[in-house]
């Protein structure tokens, strides 16, 4: 058994992130430490984007002028609150008390309603229309004297998938509705997607793949016939003013972290950057009481929230969170499920590995092999998967591929198991049998898996 297992190890893949991996405790911190390889210019860097990352951010007037200036509208108080133990996130449920959808939200765009809007779309420098009067996202918590924007809800119905072995498995699928509308009706063409917030890992060794290579796994046109068509999004890089490669976000709609970082900054906590200046965050136009709330722009901070130092320290941290080794990589029952893995079709979408291009500006991601398993690409996902809120040129079917490392230490890390963009699957059968669209013929295949090969499958997953 191990000589066959060993046929399809591929050197190397015991480190998923190549140099940057590290070998700490698989505890509930795994996620949190640095790059393996980090220069000893950065380190100090790191630790002081994780203060960043974990500091709790205040409402205007504040004493101290470093974490001064929350919402006025917000979904978080802190990068922290979404990415616990820059883990995963999970939808509200009566297993966290009190817990009001902090790391998980409602995404809010309309149809293009008039020629500027198609205008605007059609330039690339927008993504959606965001909703007139709420904006692109819906804000569950507000300062003091503000009314909060509306609370998500979710109901779930239940479904059953007959396996061929005789096992049943229930799939729950969501509904989302927003109730307690304090600045009037949503649009009523408004199109809502849910999102809960991935974890951190390999940011920038993401962003250091080269463009060519991505590219060269797209198949718009499926001209193989093998029923995968993946795509690129095309998104608006605010710093380089082009539209430049998606990469980053549960439909590409980011092109690098730091923009990933300040977008959030501005629409999850309210934080403006010399990037994203406006201190009223996701607040509208339409949202007076929200414009007129006090800020915390500051002189120390550049005359925003956040200074280009500190956003530069959050992107030093967040996109250097290194990878976990993976110690079981060689064992027998995990290359019997990596075989049943590739044998299934799954690796066409979760692309194994690339490697990384030389990156004088990014010294511990340059030139490494690293082992995601993501093309980042855009694969249509069925109906079943389906918001029907399209960003870029990504449309309501599609999603991009989540890189799979790290997701077998999900519930050490963050102690749930849900997965997918909006954490319906509460396990990662679940997650793999909601798969459908260019992912169909792959699912079929698992629903047929004997249970041994089945167990093997998601040892494999686990290993990760």
């Amino acid at each position: 058994m191990l000589a066959e297992g060993m046929a399809i190890y591929n050197p190397g893949e015991e480190l998923p992130g190549g140099d940057t991996s590290h070998h700490k405790p698989r505890n509930r911190d795994v996620f949190t430490h640095a790059s393996a390889n980090m220069r000893l210019a950065n380190r100090l860097r790191f630790e002081l984007g994780d203060s960043v990352f974990a500091d709790i951010w205040l409402p205007s007037p504040s004493t101290s002028t470093a974490s001064d200036g929350l919402g006025p509208l917000y979904n978080a108080h802190a990068c922290e609150e979404c990415h616990p133990r820059d883990g995963r996130g999970h939808p509200p449920t009566a297993n966290w008390p009190n817990d009001r959808a902090v790391s998980m939200f409602l995404r809010l765009s309309i149809p293009p309603q008039t020629l500027e809007h198609h205008q605007l779309l059609k330039s690339g420098k927008v993504g959606v229309i965001p909703e007139p009067v709420y904006g692109g996202q819906l804000q569950n918590f507000s300062i003091n004297g503000l009314s909060e924007e509306g609370h998500m809800h979710i109901s779930y119905t239940e479904k059953t998938v007959n396996m061929a072995d005789g096992t049943e498995i229930r799939l729950r699928k969501p509904e989302y509705t927003v109730s307690e509308l304090n600045f009037g009706p949503l649009h009523p063409d408004v199109m809502l997607s849910p999102r809960v917030a991935p974890h951190m890992l390999g940011l920038l060794l993401l962003e250091a793949i080269p463009e060519s290579d991505i590219l060269s796994l797209s198949d718009p046109d499926d001209t193989d016939g093998d029923g995968i068509s993946g795509r690129p999004n095309r998104v608006w890089d605010m710093f380089s003013e082009q539209q430049a490669l998606g990469r980053f976000g549960w439909k590409a709609g980011n092109p690098t972290v730091i923009q990933q970082t300040v977008s959030a900054l501005s629409n999850d906590i309210g934080i403006a950057t010399p990037y994203m200046p406006s201190s009223s965050g996701d607040c509208t136009s339409a949202q007076i009481t929200c414009l007129s709330q006090p800020n915390g722009n500051t002189p120390l901070q550049e005359n925003t929230e956040a200074s280009s130092i500190v956003v530069e320290q959050l992107v030093i941290y967040t996109g250097n969170l290194g990878p976990p080794a993976r110690p079981d990589a060689l064992k027998p029952e995990v290359l019997r499920g990596k075989r049943v893995f590739q044998r299934i079709g799954c690796h066409k979408c979760h692309q194994p590995s690339f490697q990384t291009a030389y990156r004088p500006d990014l010294a511990e991601q340059s030139a490494q092999l690293i082992w995601p398993y993501s093309d980042l690409l855009l694969h249509d996902m069925g109906e079943g998967l389906a918001d029907h809120r399209p960003e870029y040129l990504a449309s309501g079917r599609e999603w991009r591929t989540p890189p799979l490392w790290g997701i077998g230490l999900t519930e050490t890390v963050s102690g749930h198991s849900n997965f997918l963009h909006d954490g319906r699957a509460r396990n990662l059968l679940e997650a793999i049998l909601w798969h459908g669209g260019e992912a169909e013929a792959s699912r079929q295949q698992v629903i047929n898996l004997t249970s041994s090969e089945r167990h093997a499958l998601i040892t494999f997953l686990n290993s990760l």
